[in-house]
């Protein structure tokens, strides 16, 4: 029995609603995974992630690999109870920041350099998988080749191939039959090389499927025609992971497409820098007008932030530079995305979810 399994409940179209069972506990689909780099979503300590009923948190490879290092976190037992995470977690291979840092790419691996001390690290899909089982992780992905966009046709091909090959070594590497492996899915925006990725990775028959390199550039035009070529081949009884996506136009979309589950940090990227995600759309709180404001954030929204504090009291915050400020406004929209994810969730459930998605596009389309 592979240790993910993804049970449908209910579908409009090719939207789903459902349960994932990993090893160690299951999780609702679809499902946003709110992002904890360094083993910690920033202002925020896993008393809260459990108040704002996360399910999955994710930790970055690249970074705690590098701090405090893998076999410190592995002596606290894995990365949850390093944290003191009760739920799930996944560690992403680290890939996507160590391609952004333009590293020495060859077929065996990729060499890069600290962004801490400027040391030189080798990494090779079988190092990823070693480092990810130190981590502990519920799940782990594999290392990927992530071209930016916009690449050149041969770039992107080369990333395919090499993608396609890690994915094998990674898959024959991995011995922990307690954590998930999932492969990733590449190809640019190109329709064909995303089908033939999604085919070769879903012939290794991994725990589930990370789709990455999307949200990096191109418009969401590209996107989804991208992401559903992908999807189309990809096998129905396993998770689908959209990498590093999160505003809610793109949410919607990708759920609208057959996808399970999303992470990212937008919302605390957001949150931190003073603006809010809400019902009638972004709401820039540092904004004079707000200096008299007594209404909450949202008055949609039923988290803890917005049932306490109104708008001139956050805007005060960070009109003094309170670190409080950006601590709230991350909470709130961290629940205001699981709020709209369960949304998501009920409309399937109800039969409406088209209805539900074009009242997102109206607003954040």
């Amino acid at each position: 029995m592979n240790p993910v399994r993804h049970e449908t409940l209910a579908s409009d179209g090719t939207a789903r609603l459902g349960i994932a069972h990993t090893a160690k506990g299951s999780y609702s689909t679809p499902c946003f995974m709110p992002v904890g780099t360094r083993g910690a979503i920033k202002y925020l300590s896993a008393s809260d992630y459990e108040m704002l009923g996360a399910e999955i948190v994710l930790g970055n490879t690249y970074h705690l690999m590098l701090r405090p290092g893998a076999e410190v976190i592995d002596h606290f037992g894995g990365l949850g109870k390093f944290a003191g995470w009760r739920g799930l977690t996944l560690t992403d291979s680290g890939g996507f920041q160590i391609f952004s840092l333009e590293p020495k790419v060859d077929d065996e691996g990729v060499t890069f350099k600290s962004t801490y001390d400027g040391s030189l690290h080798r990494f090779t899909p079988e190092e990823a998988v070693r480092v990810q089982q130190l981590l502990g992780a519920d799940i782990q992905m594999v290392l990927d080749v992530c071209p930016p966009l916009p690449s050149a046709d041969h770039v992107v091909r080369t990333a395919v191939e090499r993608t396609a090959a890690w994915a094998a070594r990674a898959r024959l590497a991995h011995d922990r039959p307690d954590q998930a492996l999932f492969g990733i899915v590449q190809g640019g925006v190109n329709t064909a090389l995303r089908t033939e990725s999604a085919e070769r990775t879903a012939a290794l028959d991994f725990d589930g499927y990370g789709i990455g390199g999307l949200s990096v550039g191109e418009t969401r035009a590209e996107m989804i025609p991208a992401l559903a070529a992908a999807i189309s081949v990809l096998p129905v009884d396993r998770p689908r992971y959209l990498m590093g996506v999160g505003d809610p136009a793109s949410l919607v979309e990708a759920v609208n497409l057959g996808v399970d589950q999303f992470d990212c940090v937008m919302q605390t990227r957001l949150g931190r820098h003073g603006t809010a995600l809400t019902s009638t759309g972004r709401l820039p709180i540092k904004n004079a007008k707000f200096v008299l404001d007594d209404a909450p954030l949202d008055d949609t929204c039923s988290c803890d932030v917005c049932q306490r504090h109104s708008r001139g009291y956050l805007r005060h915050l960070f009109q003094v530079n309170e670190p409080t400020g950006s601590r709230l406004l991350s909470l709130h929209n961290i629940a205001w995305t699981f709020q709209l994810v369960a949304g998501m969730r009920e409309a399937i459930r109800n039969q409406r979810f088209a209805k539900f998605r074009q009242e997102v596009l109206e607003i954040w389309g």
